[in-house]
C-alpha cells in the first residue's frame, strides 16, 4: 500500500495538470460510469491528500474520493495512450494529458462536506501544514496498544505506512512492542519531527531514504539496496540480514496486519526510545 508521500505527490500531479480546466471524465470499465458522466466536462478545482486518501475536487461541490489500497495505481500518461478498458476505473483528461486509475480499493463520488469529514476523521498528517501533532499525542499517550501498531493507525498518524513505521521506531531505538503510553512526550515530539522530515524528503525525491550519512552504501562500502520500493533503509525488508548499526540479525513478525521489522539490540525489549539530536534527511 502506498505511503502517504505517494498520495501527496499524486495530489500535486492532479492539481498541476488539471486544476482550473474543464476535463473529460470517463470510466471505461463501467464501475464509475454514472459519476463519470456527471463530472464529464466540468472544471477540476484542485486535489488534496490526507494520509492515504486522495480527494479530487470538482465544481458544484463534487469530490472524487480515492483510496488506492494494496493494488491500486494512478498514473499520468499522454491522453492518447491505449488502455485496457476492462481495468480502467477512471480516466481524467485535458490538454493532451490524462490520469488513469486502476484497481483502487474504492473510488467514490462524495460532496464537499463529506470530503471535510474524511479529513476530520483522519489523524494528523505529517505532510499537511494544518497537522496538529497534539491530536496524535492525546491518543498515543492513553493507549496500552503496542506503539508499532499505533503508528500504523491512520486515525492517529495519517499517511504513516509500514516503511515509515519500522524506520522511525528503529531511528529512535523504540521497542515496537512497548505500550504506546510508555513513550515519553519528548520522544514522541522527536518521532513526529522525524516523520515530517523523512516524509517531506520522500515527497520531494519520490523515494524513501532513512539512513544517516554514516550508514549510506558509500560510507560503509556496501552495495546499494535493491528493492522495488527503492531507497536506503535500516530494517524494512531486511529480515535475517545484519543491522547496519550493530550487526545483529534483523527480525520480523506480523503486527497490525503487516510485516514488522526491528533490531533486537538497537531496539531492546521495553525500550521507550530516545530523542534524535540531529534532524532527519
Amino acid at each position: 500500500m502506498p505511503e502517504g508521500h505517494v498520495i501527496h505527490r499524486l495530489a500535486t500531479g492532479m492539481t498541476t495538470r488539471f486544476a482550473g480546466r474543464s476535463v473529460r471524465v470517463a470510466s471505461p470499465q463501467g464501475r464509475f460510469a454514472d459519476a463519470a458522466a456527471l463530472l464529464d466536462g466540468s472544471v477540476l478545482v484542485d486535489a488534496q491528500a490526507v494520509g492515504k486518501h486522495l480527494l479530487v475536487g470538482f465544481e458544484d461541490d463534487h469530490v472524487v474520493w480515492i483510496h488506492l489500497g494494496l493494488i491500486g495505481r494512478l498514473a499520468f500518461v499522454p491522453a492518447g495512450t491505449p488502455s485496457n478498458p476492462s481495468t480502467l476505473r477512471l480516466r481524467v483528461s485535458a490538454d493532451g494529458q490524462a490520469a488513469d486509475l486502476r484497481g483502487p480499493q474504492w473510488c467514490r463520488l462524495i460532496t464537499g462536506p463529506e470530503s471535510d469529514a474524511v479529513v476530520a476523521a483522519s489523524g494528523p498528517d505529517p505532510l499537511r501544514d494544518d497537522a496538529d501533532p497534539s491530536r496524535a499525542w492525546a491518543k498515543l499517550s492513553r493507549t496500552s496498544r503496542p506503539v508499532g501498531a499505533v503508528l500504523m493507525d491512520q486515525s492517529v498518524f495519517a499517511g504513516v505506512g509500514n516503511i515509515f513505521r519500522a524506520e522511525t521506531l528503529f531511528r529512535h531505538g523504540i521497542d515496537p512492542h512497548v505500550a504506546a503510553r510508555q513513550v515519553p512526550r519528548a520522544v514522541f515530539d522527536s518521532v513526529w519531527a522525524d516523520l515530517v522530515g523523512l516524509m517531506r524528503y520522500a515527497y520531494r525525491v519520490g523515494r524513501i531514504d532513512t539512513v544517516d550519512e554514516d550508514h549510506t552504501p558509500q560510507a560503509m562500502g556496501r552495495p546499494p539496496r535493491e528493492d522495488p520500493h527503492g531507497g536506503e533503509v535500516y530494517v524494512y525488508r531486511r529480515a535475517g540480514m545484519p543491522c547496519l548499526v550493530c550487526g545483529t540479525e534483523v527480525r520480523t513478525e506480523v503486527m497490525a496486519g503487516r510485516n514488522l521489522y526491528w533490531c533486537p539490540s538497537c531496539q531492546p525489549s521495553g525500550a521507550t526510545g530516545v530523542s534524535l539530536a540531529t534532524p532527519s534527511v
